[in-house]
């Protein structure tokens, strides 16, 4: 069966299923950026990931988020160099041994780094939400809709929109802004996120979104 083809029945069933609902974003948004690291871009890392195109994405995703004047949040991952802050994750991937203190692959990506106003968030596992603060952050400035972009889709990205989903803001994952290092399960990823999580929208859909946010409503 084409491809093609594949995907337009696999779109029926979960149509058939009720697996299609529509989340509408509200008049009060973040944005989210999840493990910009160096890791993933760099060559020599283990982890590296061939997600440029999604980095340059990001960076217009950011670019638009400032023009907005919208809230802006970017998490990165940090272990002691021993790891014990990563509990059953770290064993279970021992590659995360790249982002404990000291390592250069944990630092954000050039044009990534948050700026002096904006929040960073350190986390020690996928969902930016566990073990942090990012709710009540979030909470405390009125925000209900999260534009998130980052690394990877199949991970980190998963997690966070599905725990912004449970803690009640509604996630836009940024199609374009996203990457994993295998294709089929980054597509895969985006597929599930879009039919039981959040939604997904491509960058010019976002562009248009933060056209009609005026950010000075912000407080």
């Amino acid at each position: 069966m084409p491809a093609e083809v594949r995907e337009e029945v696999r779109e029926e069933d979960y149509e058939r299923a009720g697996l299609s609902g529509r989340l509408t974003p509200g008049t009060s948004p973040a944005l989210l950026l999840v493990d910009p690291a160096r890791a993933y871009v760099d060559p020599d890392s283990p982890l590296y990931a061939g997600v440029e195109p999604a980095v340059e994405a990001m960076k217009a995703l950011l670019a638009g988020a400032r023009r907005a004047g919208i809230p802006v949040v970017v998490t990165r991952v940090r272990f002691r160099t021993d790891g014990s802050d990563g509990g059953v994750f770290f064993r279970k991937v021992p590659t995360l041994k790249v982002f404990a203190e000291g390592s250069p692959y944990g630092d954000f990506i050039d044009g990534l780094a948050p700026g002096a106003d904006e929040l960073t968030v350190t986390k020690q596992y996928p969902s930016a939400f566990f073990g942090t603060s990012l709710a009540a952050y979030f909470t405390a400035h009125r925000i209900d809709t999260l534009l998130i972009g980052g690394l990877s889709t199949s991970g980190c990205v998963r997690a966070t929109a599905l725990d912004a989903m449970q803690h009640g803001f509604v996630p836009i994952v940024v199609q374009e802004a996203v990457g994993d290092r295998d294709p089929d399960v980054h597509a895969a990823n985006l597929f599930d996120i879009r039919h039981k999580i959040g939604e997904v929208w491509p960058m010019a859909g976002v562009e248009e979104y933060l056209g009609g946010v005026r950010g000075d409503e912000h407080p």
